[in-house]
């Protein structure tokens, strides 16, 4: 019934009574009697005591729903109103439902549009790092290796110095590029993939140890390179910000698909708001309908979970 009919029907009754009391042998003294008295304040208890509970029921789910509505994320998918209360109440919640649903697949393919243009432009600035700034610092490389054999010996310790920063730039610029096209994703696959990524963060500071068997369900090609990203970014943000020395990568089988999860012994989270790092991670994880969970780890530290579902395609 919807909430009009409840509340009209509630007054209609009242009403009725108060006519058929008017109409009946029932009477009131003047001045009135303490028992006529407590009838009408009895009766008038009654009607306003109904009408709260009729409305009281009515306008609770609509209080859900601004709860809701508060809540609502579109990063963190599946939250969804509880239809019930009245009639209109009821068309009023599906009808946010419907629109959030529609808001979040909206978002999920502006994110898959953005992120692959963004996967692109890694790719190309990659390439020309390679290709361009990675040649060009080679041939300077050879050059003051043929300048340094016929160099006077007073400057031959400033030519092994500028040899040497010219050399770990370029190792630099080929760190980079590694780090914005993970080659070894697309050429010997996930499992290679996260084992170098583990090596390349371990550090004079940072131990980060892997735990990723070669048994792993079947995965797209979109969900192995959501898996890759969101490691990396999880490894970067403790190299930057945890101050931690161990960290871990563990990926394994489930009965969904499979699960990643990096943990480290820094600092935490604790209460900051989350970064670009984390809201990156949340968008690439809805593009698989994957759950990313961040939080304190069982020891401490950051612990970030990804449960990524299997895909049809075959792995690699």
């Amino acid at each position: 019934m919807s909430l009009f009919w409840r509340i009209f029907s509630l007054n209609a009754a009242g009403l009725v009574v108060a006519a058929a009391l008017l109409l009946g042998p029932v009477t009131v003294s003047t001045p009135v009697l303490p028992a006529e008295a407590l009838v009408v304040v009895g009766g008038l208890a009654v009607l306003l005591a109904g009408n709260a509970v009729v409305l009281r029921l009515g306008l609770a789910p609509l209080a859900r729903l601004g709860r809701a509505m508060a809540a609502a994320d579109l990063l963190r998918p599946g939250a969804r109103a509880v239809v019930a209360g009245p009639a209109e109440t009821a068309e009023l919640i599906t009808t946010y439902n419907t629109m959030l649903d529609r808001l979040q697949s909206e978002r999920a393919a502006g994110a898959a549009r953005a992120l692959s243009a963004q996967e692109r432009e890694r790719h190309r600035i990659a390439r020309e790092l390679h290709d361009e700034v990675g040649q060009t610092l080679t041939a300077v490389l050879l050059q003051l290796k043929r300048v340094a054999d016929r160099v006077p010996g007073e400057l031959r310790e400033d030519v092994g110095q500028a040899q040497e920063a010219t050399r770990a730039g370029l190792d630099e610029i080929r760190r980079i590029a590694r780090r914005l096209r993970p080659g070894v994703l697309e050429e010997l696959g996930l499992v290679s993939a996260l084992r170098s990524l583990a090596a390349e963060f371990t550090t004079h500071g940072l131990t980060v140890r892997h735990h990723i068997p070669a048994d792993l369900p079947p995965l797209t090609e979109e969900a192995e390179l959501v898996l890759y990203r969101v490691a990396q970014e999880g490894l970067t943000n403790t190299a930057r910000h945890a101050g931690a020395d161990r960290a871990e990568i563990t990926l394994s089988p489930a009965p969904y698909g499979v699960e990643l999860v990096v943990r480290d012994n820094g600092k935490g989270v604790g209460d900051a708001p989350e970064g670009a790092g984390i809201g990156g991670m949340r968008e690439r994880a809805l593009l698989v309908g994957a759950e990313l969970a961040v939080g304190p780890g069982p020891e401490g530290g950051t612990e970030i979970r990804l449960r990524v579902p299997a895909g049809a395609g075959g792995g690699r």
